[in-house]
């Protein structure tokens, strides 16, 4: 069994009959990526990347997004020291692993926009000091799509540094019953790690070097270029978005033991990855998710993924 599959076997004993959610928080993993996660409460979601961090033996802090929260608190500030009379820098909780930024809609702009070096560029800068976070690092975020009371969308720009955004929906009803069996999130106390931070790195580098043929590539601009065409989207897919799916059909290969990509990667991710990049015309809450349904623009790049030419 190589590490993927004991990553994936190990989230699976905590969340249940969720196998493409956690395929996908994998393929973020892997491809250096950050994933939102649009959801009503008690799904799984603070569940999915505590188990994650376990999983990989990583650090794990999470963070409540809430009105009067500051960036100081989640990038962290500097603090005199009375005995070497200068200041030291104090990490806040974005020294992470993986990081749980919980319900982010409900903090303002400004502490929202703290995150944007970080996921980025991978460090912080205080007082015109860079701090590098530690490595892997994963920003998991959640947001509530039923309540808007209080709330503050996502910019454009913030949605677009996450590589993807899913929702986890319902279980089944045999899925629920074994859940109940289990006791819940109660398993997450006898997980142990399959990995450490040092193979997850590796496992980066290898899906980096994973191959994209020329057609695939191809492939991926036209159903980007389309998006940027079509009359019913006002803002289509950015290059940073195109950059994004060619990374994560990339880790999917790798995590089913592939070191080249298929056209049935770009087909599967499309959606995860683009929609919510896509405003449509007109329609100013069309990003959001409504759970367990497809949105307007997830059902315009759908009808875009069926009438390109898949390569051969």
């Amino acid at each position: 069994m190589n590490e993927t599959d004991a990553l994936h076997k190990s989230i699976g004993q905590v969340i249940l009959g969720k196998d493409d959610v956690i395929e996908l928080i994998l393929i973020c993993l892997v491809t250096q990526g950050h994933i939102l996660i649009e959801d009503v409460p008690g799904v799984g979601k603070t569940t999915l990347a505590l188990s994650l961090a376990k999983s990989i033996d990583g650090t794990f802090q999470r963070i409540q997004f809430t009105s009067d929260l500051l960036p100081s608190d989640v990038i962290g500030v500097p603090i005199y020291n009375s005995k070497t009379h200068g200041f030291e820098f104090k990490p806040g909780p974005i020294f992470a692993n993986v990081v749980l930024a919980d319900e982010i809609n409900r903090t303002t702009p400004k502490t929202q926009s703290a995150l944007l070096e970080a996921m980025q560029d991978g460090h912080v800068t205080v007082d015109r000091v860079t701090h590098e976070l530690e490595k892997p690092f994963m920003v998991v975020a959640t947001q509530n799509p039923t309540e808007f009371h209080g709330t503050y969308p996502l910019p454009e720009s913030q949605l677009d540094r996450f590589m993807m955004r899913i929702t986890m929906g319902y279980p089944s009803k045999e899925e629920e019953a074994r859940i109940l069996q289990n006791r819940g999130s109660s398993q997450i106390a006898y997980l142990k790690p399959v990995c450490d931070a040092k193979k997850i790195l590796e496992l980066q580098h290898a899906a980096s070097k994973v191959r994209v043929d020329d057609s695939i590539t191809k492939y991926i601009l036209e159903l980007v270029d389309k998006t940027r065409k079509t009359k019913d989207l006002e803002l289509g897919v950015s290059p940073r978005g195109a950059l994004s799916l060619h990374r994560a059909v990339q880790g999917k290969a790798l995590i089913h033991g592939r070191d080249f990509v298929i056209p049935d990667d770009v087909k599967d991710l499309a959606l995860p990855v683009l929609s919510h990049r896509l405003i449509v015309s007109g329609q100013k809450s069309s990003t959001r998710t409504s759970y367990g349904v497809r949105t307007i623009s997830q059902e315009i790049l759908q009808e875009i993924i069926n009438s390109t030419e898949v390569p051969m």
